[in-house]
């Protein structure tokens, strides 16, 4: 896809009414530091619509990019920041759980980890609620760049089997530092574009 226009339209808080948007939406969730910011500016050719940062837990909200006035590309706050309160994070999955039982856009849900380590625990819990959801979650295994080649394939193994994902579990490698992996997720995109206008 050609990126005409790309901005942040919607930010939510735990006390935000969510948006009743009429386009397809295109959801991303992950660990706090998974790279959801860099991923978003990496399929967007943008440096800074996404806000990064080396702090974890930095996005505490839900937010809607609007994309060629087409689609939604959705970053939903990251979880397992150790440093916030339990009042805290019970507030973040509570808005999290909201949305995803709410909206009726959802065209396509994407899961971050991290390629170095094994999926947490939250992680799981989230792969199994998105199934348990009724969606087909893609993972998405970043920081591809920071591990051997020759460690790939492994890596990638040990993620699907601690989710417990069945063998035709979409995995695909990402790095924000070398775009591997941005034309396989556009491709994702462009198919759920695709179908909308059928």
């Amino acid at each position: 896809m050609l990126i005409k226009s790309a901005e942040l339209e919607t930010v939510c808080g735990v006390t935000s009414r969510l948006p009743q948007n009429r386009l397809p939406e295109i959801v991303f969730a992950g660990r706090s530091n998974v790279g959801k910011s860099s991923l978003i500016n990496a399929l967007m050719n943008r440096k800074s619509l996404a806000r990064t940062s080396g702090q974890p837990g930095k996005t505490q909200t839900i937010n809607f990019y609007k994309v060629n006035g087409e689609l939604y590309l959705v970053d939903l706050p990251g979880y397992g920041y150790a440093k916030a309160s339990e009042q805290d994070r019970q507030a973040w999955g509570g808005l999290i759980e909201r949305y995803l039982n709410d909206s009726k856009q959802i065209r396509a849900v994407f899961l971050l980890v991290d390629i170095r380590h094994a999926p947490s625990e939250q992680d799981r819990q989230m792969f199994s609620w998105m199934c348990y959801m009724g969606y087909l979650p893609v993972v998405i295994a970043t920081k591809a760049d920071k591990i051997k080649r020759s460690r790939l394939a492994a890596q990638l193994e040990t993620i699907r089997r601690a989710l417990g994902a069945k063998d035709d579990l979409i995995l695909v490698p990402f790095s924000a530092q070398t775009k591997q992996g941005r034309d396989v997720i556009w491709d994702f995109m462009d198919q759920v574009i695709e179908n909308e206008e059928r």
